[in-house]
């Protein structure tokens, strides 16, 4: 069995063993970013959904850094919106601020009924840079 080649943002290692999952997975040049979320330092729901969604990008941010990428680098984009008919404007008025220029990544998004007290999730899968060879 192949072992996971794991990424971890930063001073939130405890959160993700906590939840036991990781939250991001090197595999074949790319990256599998788990679905981030808008949390206070507690992991706790952000309130505000536009404090909430800069607060998802930040720590998707974090995890794309701590694996060497940036939003650049993102090529496939997934989000889940709890009420997108009342959320989706709100929500979209902030994307500009994270995602960058054209070209774009895919995106499809999914509207939910629930996130565990959150209304915004974003995953993604980056390509990972190419390492120089060694010399």
């Amino acid at each position: 069995m192949t072992r996971r080649d794991v990424v971890f943002p930063a001073g939130r290692q405890a959160l993700y063993e906590r939840n036991r999952y990781s939250p991001a997975v090197r595999a074949n040049g790319l990256l599998f970013v788990s679905g981030q979320v808008g949390s206070r330092p507690d992991g706790s729901p952000e309130p505000d959904l536009e404090t909430q969604v800069r607060l998802a990008f930040d720590n998707l941010n974090a995890v794309l850094t701590a694996a060497g990428c940036s939003f650049a680098d993102v090529q496939d984009v997934t989000v889940y919106i709890v009420d997108p008919e009342a959320n989706f404007e709100k929500i979209w008025a902030v994307v500009p601020e994270y995602w960058g220029e054209a070209p774009y990544p895919t995106l499809t998004g999914v509207g939910v009924t629930w996130l565990y007290g959150f209304k915004f999730e974003i995953k993604v899968v980056a390509k990972l840079p190419e390492m120089a060879p060694a010399v």
